[in-house]
């Protein structure tokens, strides 16, 4: 197992980044050669601390009150003017029919998760849109209609309980699987409810452990007893609004009987507790997050005390059975041997904890080949790769000296390949899946040494992708460094700048961003003749450590650079122009394109801002965004702000400045980076006159929607703006110039 905490994983792509979003247009020709230059903020809307709230410096605080009777009303009236104009009529009816049909066919890969002898699913359509937690078996798996034994039905159990429950998951307890920690939001927020459920009887435990709505970290240790962080009291959750103690709960005691494990510090991003179950192999541990990418790991041992696992704080750790890996984000010398960033290492467990550092090399990064992720089956390691974005599966099996290597295969050019072992415990199973921009993608099962993959099961065509192609460019960034994006558009299409093109990224926390299959995106735009591009910037993955650390702090805007280097190449290979460009992102690629929009509004047609950052100044003091100090810096300090502030798009905004009109989406629900973001910065810019427009569902946390209706409105909506702003310049302006001359 990989120890870390992975629920603390923050700014991924919104649930909507997998299908295009939509803005629209400041019309400007030609491509500008000078980098634009960073205007300081304003101080007459700069605060003069962050966390005041003084409406005299920022008139727009009052937007900050999720639920306040005064910002619903304005998020109200917003919804009413986008949906007016973007939200109604044959066409958008049509579109968000398309878009239905993709999240709720009935024909999507079930995926699964293997738990003993059941295969365990979590599946959503139009009769249960908030889902069916559900189990089969291998043989019922494989056949065409398996018959699927219901768990829990969501959407029964918040009618019948009045509640607007999201499923958030289960942890289950090894070997059985027979009791599991149920997890529920109240409306897809990430705080949860946690509640104690029996798989055999289908029902929830009576008298079982159960944990009221916070952003609650829970593990089994045994039938009797569970590691819980959750929010004791006063001082219990850190700055960041995660578990800041974990304690041991037995059966049948009360929460405040718990037995402390672990205190952690404010300043610190959580702490957790949890056991390896692996059978001749358990092992109870203790990890302090201290920010997003620092850690320390302990051994408890029997008495309850803690031995440091001695690795570097930014290395991710991770156990299986008598093997410890390391897996490093920064060179570690060790017994006169220095190991790159990047590099896998692996040790036996217990040596290690005596004091032994015989390393072993797994993997060493070559400049263009990266480690993606890595998952062991029972005998054998898998290593899944990335060379120029393109996959690479390797096979290690552990021994004296050198582990042994063999590949197990590449994808197909401009593919993405991944493999996962299911039950490292007991079989060297792995599940394979193969996917691309016009591929559906395929699930596979095979067994290391034994069996070959089969196909289990493939997504269907949602569009016809016959007359498209797939290409990968790379475009040259102001300081030098080649990025590489991914076009995805018509075999024959024309290079004359026409071809309304958008533009998505992400950049940060080291997400890769690797070809994919969207019935979305297919459907909603490459079906009407759009092309789609995904850059892989710096602050991303997709070279290793290395190109997410480029990014970082006060180096954030080599990220933008790069991404405004992929939108002038297009421009370049007469792909398309200015008018015919937008950009999306979301989350954390919200902040890339609100940066766009303030940085090189010259660039784009029109800009999707979805579930983002914006107020870099307050943005520690929002839900639970003191988490990202480490890839943003602290505002409160002056010394950075003075870095933050040039990647601050609500404090660079002006008015008077002509801007591409934009779309901000957002939702009341998102704890994690929070609505405030998105509605003050649509304020702001309503107030300068400025082509703006503003979608926040009430319901779905940090993504789109709490269900595929939902969803699939946001969608729809991004879509229709978008289209209508760089998808017909030519006959927008004809409309423009006829209502000119109107009297």
């Amino acid at each position: 197992m990989k120890v870390t905490t992975l629920f603390l994983v923050p700014l991924i792509m919104s649930a909507c980044a997998h299908a295009p979003s939509q803005p629209a247009p400041p019309v400007v020709t030609g491509t500008p050669t000078e980098e634009p230059a960073v205007p300081a903020p304003d101080a007459s809307t700069e605060p003069a601390t962050t966390a005041a709230s003084d409406p005299a410096t920022d008139p727009y605080l009052w937007l900050e009150k999720v639920d306040g009777t005064r910002a619903m009303a304005w998020v109200k009236k917003q919804n009413a003017r986008t949906l007016d104009s973007f939200g109604k009529g044959p066409a958008f009816d049509a579109l968000k029919k398309d878009i239905r049909e993709v999240l709720d066919s009935k024909d999507k890969i079930p995926y699964v998760s293997r738990r003993g002898r059941y295969l365990y699913n979590f599946w959503t359509d139009a009769d249960h849109p908030r889902g069916l937690w559900r189990r089969t078996t291998l043989a019922q798996y494989r056949k065409d209609s398996p018959k699927w034994q219901v768990l829990l039905d969501i959407d029964a159990l918040g009618k019948k309980e009045g509640k607007s429950w999201v499923f958030h998951g289960a942890q289950c307890l090894k070997p059985t699987y027979r009791r599991c920690l149920v997890m529920l939001s109240g409306g897809g927020a990430d705080a949860h409810v946690v509640r104690e459920f029996d798989t055999t009887r289908r029902a929830f435990v009576d008298g079982g452990f159960s944990l009221p709505e916070a952003k609650s970290e829970v593990a089994w240790i045994d039938k009797n007893a569970i590691y819980v962080g959750t929010d004791f009291g006063p001082g219990s959750m850190t700055e960041s609004g995660y578990p800041r103690i974990v304690k041991e709960w037995k059966r049948g005691t009360d929460l405040g009987e718990a037995k402390m494990v672990y205190e952690g510090k404010a300043a610190d991003l959580a702490v957790s507790a949890f056991r390896d179950l692996t059978p001749g192999f358990q092992r109870d541990f203790v990890q302090r997050q201290i920010d997003f990418y620092h850690s320390e790991t302990y051994l408890r041992t029997d008495d309850g005390s803690l031995e440091k696992v001695d690795i570097p704080l930014d290395a991710n750790l991770g156990i299986n059975r008598e093997w410890l890996t390391i897996e490093l984000r920064t060179p570690w010398t060790v017994a006169g041997t220095t190991y790159p960033a990047g590099a896998l290492l692996a040790a036996k467990f217990d040596a290690f904890m005596k004091g032994k550092r015989e390393l072993t090399v797994l993997f060493e990064p070559d400049g263009k080949t990266f480690l993606s992720s890595m998952s062991w089956t029972r005998h054998h390691l898998l290593l899944n790769e990335m060379h120029d974005v393109a996959s690479r599966i390797e096979v290690l099996t552990p021994r004296a000296g050198e582990w042994k290597r063999e590949p197990l295969g590449g994808a197909p050019a401009l593919a993405t390949l991944a493999a996962s072992g299911t039950d490292p415990d007991h079989t060297d199973e792995y599940f394979l899946t193969e996917t691309g921009f016009l591929d559906p993608t395929t699930l596979a099962r095979g067994i290391l040494g034994r069996r070959k993959p089969q196909v289990l099961k493939r997504t269907p065509a949602f569009f016809d992708a016959s007359g498209k192609t797939v290409q990968q460019f790379f475009a040259t960034s102001k300081d030098g460094t080649r990025v590489p994006y991914f076009v995805v558009g018509p075999k024959d299409m024309k290079t004359d700048g026409q071809n309304p093109t958008l533009l998505y990224g992400y950049g940060g926390f080291e997400v890769s961003l690797r070809p994919f299959y969207s019935g979305s995106v297919g459907r909603g735009w490459l079906s009407r003749g759009g092309v789609y591009v995904v850059a892989n910037i710096r602050g991303g993955g997709e070279y290793g450590p290395k190109w997410h650390e480029a990014a970082l702090k006060a180096n954030r805007l080599l990220a933008y650079q790069d991404f405004a280097a992929v939108a002038k190449d297009l421009v370049a290979r007469h792909i398309t122009s200015p008018e015919h460009l937008a950009a999306e992102g979301g989350s954390n690629g919200g902040l890339l394109v609100g940066n766009m929009l303030v940085l090189y509004p010259e660039l784009f047609g029109a800009i999707a801002c979805e579930v983002p950052l914006l107020d870099m100044k307050r943005y520690t003091h929002i839900a639970a965004g003191a988490s990202w100090v480490a890839e943003y810096g602290d505002p409160d300090d002056p010394e950075q702000w003075a870095f933050i502030r040039t990647f601050s798009p609500y404090q660079l905004v002006r008015d008077g400045k002509s801007y591409p009109s934009v779309l901000f989406t957002t939702t009341t629900r998102d704890d994690r980076v929070g609505p405030q973001h998105a509605r003050k910065m649509a304020a702001k810019m309503l107030s300068f006159g400025d082509d703006v427009y503003f979608y926040e569902n009430t319901e779905g946390g940090h993504g789109s929607g709490a269900d595929s209706e939902q969803k699939a409105r946001m969608e729809a909506v991004q879509l229709t703006f978008l289209w209508e702003h760089i998808g017909d310049v030519a006959g927008k302006k004809a409309a423009a110039s006829v209502t000119s001359k109107s009297p």
